[in-house]
């Protein structure tokens, strides 16, 4: 297995009921600052070590080096930035040295953070570097305009609380060392993780199922933290995700699990971001398909997997690189272009857009495009809603 990236797997979570009283406790008395799921999540994967080797929010110096040359002060690879905006009004009144206590909206404490730095940030530049567009019609680009210019950075004393989970069983939230002892106890030694935000579809069992004839086991890893608000919710996915890997899938071999962190739709960056993070779960393989965390046509359709490539010997995990699946009539099966000689009239593959209207007309999508067990959660869902 890997080792976490940097060498070492940060745990800044309380170490017991006690510390964990006693930080609420001392939360009380501190200054504090209220922030949205993005990033009372990002608290939660600093301190659980998803983002090793990162201890806390990054400083002006961390971002400047992450946006330009992709990588920390430090020499490690790193591609997006982890930011902590802050209201004008509260940014003014922080200085550096100051602790404070960072709540969710619901008014819980979630962490403790030390402030290093007081910094803003040119957001088109950002944008620009990070997302390579400043249209505001990018989800990513609007998450970080609606959010502001002024910030702060520090290292994550502690985490209090986990963040409130949202319709899905606990079980599936598993740190990255809690992660990683499943795989040690499975005896699996090449573990190929797979990313997705979307409802698993036939491609998507097809290019896992690929990968797995030359792993032990396959970390099948669906981000449910924060999303566009058009995405289908977290808890949707994961039934399909269950109904998919109990009827098709040899559960010996499949681990499913669930990442907090939230989606910034950057592409081929956010692409070594996945890797990243993956590789401090534990596996030492990813999948990297088509538009990898893209969005729209802002990136080219295989550009992501040609952006990791330069950095494989940085990044350890090592990127498995598929084309876009499809349904062959004439194969009769699963098939990429590199396996299938006919033409694309033979080939059934849908659109999220062509699939979403055939969920709010009643409509199952069909069988080559997605197992009926799957169609069923949508179609139920989209009845519910």
């Amino acid at each position: 297995m890997l080792k976490p990236h940097g060498g070492i797997l940060i745990n800044k979570l309380p170490k017991s009921e006690e510390e964990r009283e006693e930080l609420t406790k001392k939360a009380e008395t501190l200054k504090k600052l209220t922030v949205g799921k993005r990033y009372t999540a990002h608290c939660e994967m600093i301190a659980n070590g998803g983002y090793s080797p990162l201890k806390g929010f990054m400083t002006y110096e961390e971002v400047k080096e992450v946006v330009e040359n992709l990588h920390l002060p430090n020499g490690l690879i790193w591609s997006i930035p982890i930011l902590l905006p802050v209201k004008e009004d509260e940014w003014n009144s922080l200085k550096v040295g100051d602790e404070i206590a960072i709540y969710d909206e619901y008014k819980r404490p979630i962490a403790i953070i030390v402030v290093e730095d007081k910094f803003t940030l040119d957001l088109d530049w950002y944008c620009r570097n990070v997302f390579k567009t400043d249209d505001e019609n990018h989800p990513g680009v609007a998450f970080v305009k609606r959010d502001g210019k002024f910030f702060i950075g520090g290292e994550l004393v502690r985490l209090i609380n986990r963040p409130i989970r949202e319709n899905i069983d606990e079980k599936y939230y598993l740190d990255p060392s809690e992660t990683r002892e499943v795989f040690k106890q499975k005896g699996w030694k090449k573990i190929v993780a797979f990313q997705t935000r979307n409802p698993i579809h036939r491609a998507h069992e097809y290019i896992i199922k690929c990968a797995l004839e030359t792993m032990d086991g396959a970390f099948i890893h669906p981000l449910v933290g924060e999303t566009k608000a058009d995405d289908i919710p977290a808890d949707v996915r994961m039934k399909c995700y269950e109904v998919l890997i109990e009827n098709y899938f040899n559960k010996d071999r499949v681990h499913l699990s669930v990442l907090p962190a939230p989606m910034h739709y950057a592409g081929p960056r956010e692409a070594v971001h996945h890797m990243l993070m993956r590789k401090n779960y534990g596996a030492t393989h990813m999948i990297i398909g088509r538009d990898h965390a893209g969005v729209g046509n802002y990136y080219g359709t295989y550009e992501a997997q040609e952006f990791v490539e330069q950095f494989v010997n940085e990044l350890e995990i090592q990127p498995l690189k598929f084309e876009h699946a499809f349904y062959c009539t004439k194969c009769e099966g699963m098939a990429t272009t590199k396996t299938c000689p006919h033409p694309k009239e033979f080939h059934i593959q849908l659109s999220g857009t062509k699939v979403r209207q055939m969920l709010r007309e009643g409509k199952k999508p069909p069988k080559e495009f997605s197992r009926p067990e799957v169609a069923s959660v949508l179609i139920e869902w989209i009845k519910n809603k």
